[in-house]
């Protein structure tokens, strides 16, 4: 499915500007109808930012990654970059500009702490099991020759999607030690029929929003001759992580910050377990190249440390952090235009 013009730029860059629009707007309505979920029911946040949200704004990366590798031109360079690319964004950009306008005042360690390991066992598991499958080529996108450094075969791919239940269970079994959130008891609530309605409405939004920016953007990459991987790692992850994008922006403005910061983490972790491990399970050899696993993933594995470490010592961000984060994900785009 895809939604470009790619006969027509006119229309290409129209589409990109109303998926532009129509991601803002949605992602603004996904964070109300989230914490007005969780003071319905009593739930921490940050339990809400790090499964509902962010189910809601992965959803473009998982199926962006999946249809990438699937049929006759596939493009594994643009899957596999797509999720470790966005993991990069969400991290080093989205973290770092919601830092930079409203850090972190309060982060509780054992909610941080526990999904943070999870994440680091995670990336390990992927980098290891890489590591050790068979080197072999590939017809790319272009019908050209390619080589791959390994590949995340369908048993790891199935372990992957094992850990997204495992996830998914932990934060709801130990969401008491998250804390209890303190809300208003006098504002008025929106009924829970209404805010799960206007959540399943902006997830399908964000869904359509950045399909629009994704397919439409990539036409306007390829018309500039720009590298499959770097498309991958750099546009079609921007494109993809959009989403928590404005949900981080709009949970700071609106001091919801928890639910950015549960969104950020959760989203990462989705990354790898889902967009991922579901293309992986699917075709049963999703292949990595020699950046991909040398590069994009260390990387996504640093920013991660560098924006989860400090706040953990520290029990609070600061704009200094954001910042270095933000030069962070500046240098990497750069890099990853620069060299090929």
């Amino acid at each position: 499915m895809s939604f470009s013009v790619p006969n027509s730029l006119f229309w290409t860059i129209a589409l990109f500007i109303v998926g532009l629009a129509l991601t803002c707007v949605a992602g603004d309505k996904f964070v109300d109808a989230a914490v007005a979920i969780a003071r319905r029911l009593k739930i921490p946040q940050i339990v809400v930012g790090a499964t509902i949200v962010s189910l809601g704004t992965t959803l473009p990366e998982i199926l962006v990654s999946t249809t990438a590798v699937l049929g006759k031109a596939q493009s594994p360079e643009i899957g596999v970059g797509n999720a470790l690319g966005s993991i990069i964004c969400n991290t080093a950009l989205i973290a770092g500009v919601g830092q930079l306008i409203r850090p972190a005042k309060s982060v509780k360690s054992n909610s941080v702490s526990w999904r943070f390991l999870f994440f680091v066992g995670t990336a390990l598991l992927l980098f290891l099991s890489v590591l050790f499958t068979p080197a072999h080529d590939f017809i790319n996108k272009d019908g050209e020759t390619d080589h791959a450094v390994g590949t995340v075969l369908r048993v790891i791919g199935i372990v992957l999607l094992l850990g997204f239940c495992v996830y998914a269970f932990l934060s709801i079994k130990l969401k008491d030690s998250d804390g209890e959130a303190e809300y208003d008891e006098t504002e008025k609530l929106m009924p829970l029929w209404g805010a799960l309605l206007m959540l399943a409405i902006s997830a399908a939004a964000l869904f359509v929003g950045a399909h629009l920016l994704v397919d439409n953007g990539v036409v306007l990459a390829e018309m500039a001759g720009v590298e499959e991987r770097v498309i991958g790692v750099t546009l079609v992850a921007l494109g993809t992580s959009l989403p928590e994008l404005v949900t981080t922006v709009t949970s700071a403005i609106k001091g919801q910050g928890d639910v950015g910061l549960g969104n950020i983490i959760g989203a990462n972790l989705f990354n790898m377990l889902l967009v991922i491990g579901l293309p992986a399970t699917i075709t049963g050899n999703l292949v990595f190249t020699s950046k991909a696993l040398y590069i994009d993933l260390p990387i996504a594995l640093a920013v991660m440390s560098l924006l989860i470490v400090p706040m953990l010592i520290r029990k609070k961000g600061s704009r200094v952090q954001g910042g270095i984060l933000l030069a962070c994900y500046i240098a990497y785009a750069i890099y990853s235009f620069a060299v090929v």
